[in-house]
């Protein structure tokens, strides 16, 4: 039975008066532990003493509230689950148990009721936040066989105040029903269950210091397992039995202080509960510890915005390497435990000799021996690489893993330098199979930092560019994932081109290779780019690379940003963009090595960063370039020809009457048959034409067209009106009010005076209402384009807490472009709702004509670029004028 906080009843044994002055001491007592934890800077060893002081001041409150309850003499008050643990963090709840004996039914017993209503309520009025259960033995008995969780908390249970000989009984009967083995794969599967809700790493940028892998709540499941066994209640203990070594405890109670003193600074530092470490408060937490920012240069803001990130970017590390540490220890100990309880109910296992060096246990491989790696450090490398080569093969034994962790000092420098080491390392990223698996293991057992040294500095290292939601190690891993994916049939699925390209490469490790080292240089200063071109050189003279593959890999690590940055901010539809690229690019190899690499690398750094439209954007950009690569890229005049022609095929197909095109094409320059394919001119044509027909499209009502979009996701959207000065402000505040996302624009102006837009946007809903969303921009797009009627609004939106905690420094480029014919804008800020809206309004203001615009969204950060010209562009201060109006509305809260 639960029992809510009720009100103390009148005529309670406890007067107002002794509560109030309980309810003072208690919270008297707290502030001063409060206080002494703030005062405990960066010496974590010295928390869990203050938390057991916290524990036992609450004791105290609960024994006396107890005294005066007027309870039976024969019922207890148990503290149970984290409580029950002797500690207690801040705003923790204080979950208790009112343990009544067999046969006492609290419902028919009116007195009993109101005497348990009595404690409970007093409990609240004292300051606590009570959580609270009331059972007799049988009923824990029986939820404890149905719950883990309840018989977990159970297992922690604590005798408070009231009978003994209560509290001994549901020990023994609890002792007696719980089965260790039975337990402890409980325990493991509820582990991993809680392990996916966060994603199955301990990396994330906000991390839960209880939950999350590598969390306290990891250690607790360790301690669990053994109590439950009879093989331990503490590390010196499992230590003693030969569970964990003597390093192996004093690393635990290390890195278990430091998450607690995290989690303790989170309650005070949020005066709530509060495990997780978000953005809000890592700045804080991060002063909290003492931790300093290091040097940082720039403007006043920028110093500012650093600052922040530095200091939090060196507390998070700290804490990913002792979460990264805890999540080894864990599975060491917890294989170890299970292997042992394995042994005592099911006998020996067999063990199968894969070599001299090591065994096969049930599909775990093994050492041979305990000092294998000390003796022979070649075998750290060939451990994974038998895990790729070895059927059945599924992971590393706890023996192994043990192995490895105490077998770090004997990967030095040395190491590094042994050719066989080296040899051993080209092999296993060159196998067939098992290679994101195997370095995956090699990153969570520190052999991969410790042989690949630039990767070590990778480790923990956060990315506040509001678009990678993965720390820089996890990013890296997932991009060798995407690109082991591009060589697996199952996968062809996922991605056809990439996967068509994939089948006639030759020499997949070398793209492997580029995608470990593509982003290796971060969090060192300068350009991770060029520090990532020069290491992966270093490496292939160092493990004797071909001269070919050296300098394939070290261009495709120099240039990963290249083509994801033509293709996304500049317009390939110009001859001249497509050729400066492919000048850059060189040649066909080197091209579908960089276009595999670039998809791979922006579906690694977010599931909401990829798209449909970046896909085709990306996928035109290489088809483009490969024919001039190849000597087959025509002139313009015959291109345009060429999409005319096909264009005209395709309006044929819907009866279009002959010669019926021209009055539109006769007001189009090539400029807009080179920006457009076929497919889009014959849409436009067919829809444009029966508006002038009519009468319509120069009347008016603007014509409006909406379809399912080419790329496959979002819809593509005609917009052919007279022009006039804020139609571009007007499309977005429609699109804005709208809820849609506005990916790419392509803004062409008739000989006449016609303005003919072509949108791409996206919505959250629109694959489950396609037909609905169309309806809704076909009929609401128009009424917002009419001269005279309101301006569309920006809409206002909360800024994210990942924004707000690490603001972005808006910037804004102007320069023209190669033939001064046009200004290339580009603008780069924190996004949020209506940006887009307020931008197109200073356009207005300045008389702007957009000619193209490239939206880019990278998580919480934009990136657009347009192609502008405008009557003063060429003057010095109307340059200075819009490049000051755009940082103003970029810089709003």
């Amino acid at each position: 039975m639960r029992c809510n906080p009720p009100p103390s009843p009148a005529g309670a044994d406890t007067t107002d008066t002794d509560v109030t002055a309980l309810r003072q001491r208690y919270r008297d007592g707290k502030q001063a532990l409060l206080r002494a934890i703030e005062a405990l800077h960066a010496r974590s060893r010295g928390v869990r003493p203050l938390l057991r002081r916290l524990a036992r001041l609450t004791d105290g409150v609960l024994r006396e509230l107890w005294s005066h309850a007027g309870l039976p003499s024969d019922a207890a008050l148990v503290a149970v689950g984290g409580y029950g643990r002797g500690e207690l963090f801040p705003y923790s709840d204080v979950d208790v148990l009112l343990l009544l004996p067999d046969g006492t039914q609290p419902q028919s017993d009116p007195a009993l009721q109101q005497a348990l209503e009595r404690f409970i309520g007093s409990c609240w009025d004292a300051g606590l936040e009570i959580g609270s259960s009331v059972r007799t033995v049988a009923e824990c008995l029986q939820e404890a066989a149905a719950d883990i969780s309840v018989q977990t908390a159970l297992l922690e249970s604590r005798w408070l105040a009231g009978d003994r000989r209560c509290f001994v009984a549901l020990g023994r009967a609890l002792a007696g029903q719980i089965e260790p083995l039975t337990f402890c794969r409980a325990k493991l599967f509820e582990m991993q269950q809680r392990h996916l809700r966060y994603e199955n790493t301990p990396y994330a940028l906000e991390p839960n210091c209880k939950e999350s892998p590598g969390g306290l709540r990891d250690l607790q499941v360790i301690l669990w397992v053994a109590k439950a066994a009879g093989l331990g209640h503490s590390w010196d203990e499992l230590a003693r039995r030969g569970l964990a070594t003597a390093r192996e405890s004093r690393q635990l109670k290390a890195n278990e202080a430091f998450l607690s003193l995290i989690r303790a600074r989170l309650h005070v530092l949020a005066r709530r509960r509060e495990d997780r470490l978000i953005f809000d408060l890592q700045t804080a937490l991060a002063d909290a510890f003492g931790i300093e920012p290091g040097g940082v240069s720039g403007s006043a803001r920028e110093q500012t915005a650093r600052r922040a990130r530095r200091a939090s970017e060196r507390l998070m590390r700290r804490y990913y390497w002792a979460a990264k540490a805890v999540t080894q220890l864990n599975q060491i100990l917890l294989l170890n435990i299970q292997e042992r309880l394995a042994r005592d109910e099911l006998g020996v296992q067999p063990l199968r000799a894969l070599n001299a060096r090591f065994l096969d246990r049930s599909g775990m491989l093994e050492v041979a021996s305990d000092d294998l790696y000390w003796r022979e450090p070649h075998a750290i490398l060939e451990t994974f690489l038998l895990y790729e080569q070895t059927p059945g093969i599924k992971g590393l034994s706890a023996r192994t893993l043990r192995a490895l962790y105490n077998a770090r000092p004997v990967m030095n420098a040395a190491f590094r330098r042994d050719p066989v080491n080296r040899r051993t390392f080209l092999q296993i990223l060159q196998q067939p199979q098992g290679i994101t698996h195997a370095l995956r293991l090699m990153n969570q057992t520190s052999v991969l930092g410790r042989y690949l040294w630039p990767f070590r500095n990778t480790v923990g290292q956060m990315q506040h560019d509001l678009f990678h939601v993965y720390t820089v190690d996890q990013h890296i891993l997932m991009v060798v994932r995407n690109v082991r994916r591009f060589f697996m049939p199952e996968h062809a699925h996922e991605y056809p081109f990439c996967s068509q390209l994939a089948a006639g490469w030759d020499k997949p490790w070398l793209l492997y290779l580029a995608a470990l080292f593509h982003d290796i240089g971060k969090g060192r200063g300068g350009d991770h780019s060029v520090l990532g071109a020069r290491d992966v050189r270093t490496f292939a003279r160092q493990h004797g690379m071909t001269p070919e593959d050296t300098e394939l890999v070290q261009f495709l690590v120099a240039e990963h940003l290249t083509m994801s940055h033509v293709a996304q901010r500049e317009d390939i539809s110009d001859p001249e963009v497509i050729r400066a690229f492919a000048r850059r690019v060189g040649d066909e190899r080197r091209l579908t090595g960089l276009y595999l690499l670039t998809v791979a690398d922006i579906r690694g750094t977010s599931p909401k960063v990829w798209n449909g439209w970046k896909a085709k954007l990306l996928e035109d950009l290489y088809r483009l370039t490969l024919r001039v690569l190849g000597g087959g890229a025509p002139d313009p005049h015959a291109e345009v020809e060429a999409r005319k022609r096909e264009a005209l095929a395709l309006l044929a197909l819907h009866a279009l009457p002959h010669q019926a095109h021209q009055a539109l094409w006769a007001r189009l320059d090539v400029g807009y048959f080179m920006r457009h394919s076929a497919d889009e001119i014959a849409w436009h044509t067919r829809h444009i034409t029966r508006a002038l027909a009519h009468g319509g499209a120069n009347g008016a009502v603007p014509v409006v067209r909406a379809r399912q979009s080419p790329a496959g996701e979002g819809l593509q959207v005609l917009v052919f009106c007279p022009d006039q000065p804020d139609l571009f402000a007007r499309i977005c505040g429609y699109f804005d009010q709208a809820g849609f996302s506005i990916l790419d624009a392509k803004i062409h102006t008739t000989a006449d005076g016609h303005a003919l837009d072509t949108f791409q946007v996206a919505a959250d809903t629109l694959a489950d209402h396609y037909r609905e969303l169309v309806s809704l921009v076909e009929s609401g797009l128009p009424q917002a384009l009419l001269p005279g009627s309101p301006l569309p609004r920006a809409g206002k939106g909360r800024v994210s807490r990942r924004v707000r905690s690490f603001p972005m420094v808006p910037r804004v480029q102007l320069q023209p472009d190669e033939r001064a014919q046009r200004w290339l804008l580009s603008v780069s800020a924190s996004d949020r709702k209506g940006l887009l809206v307020r931008i197109a309004e200073v356009f207005a203001r300045h008389r702007i004509q957009l000619q193209l615009a490239k939206v880019t969204t990278l998580g919480e950060r934009v990136e657009d670029t347009f192609v502008i010209t405008g009557p003063t562009l060429h003057v010095a201060r109307e340059q200075a004028a819009l490049t000051q109006d755009l940082l103003n509305v970029l810089d709003e809260a």
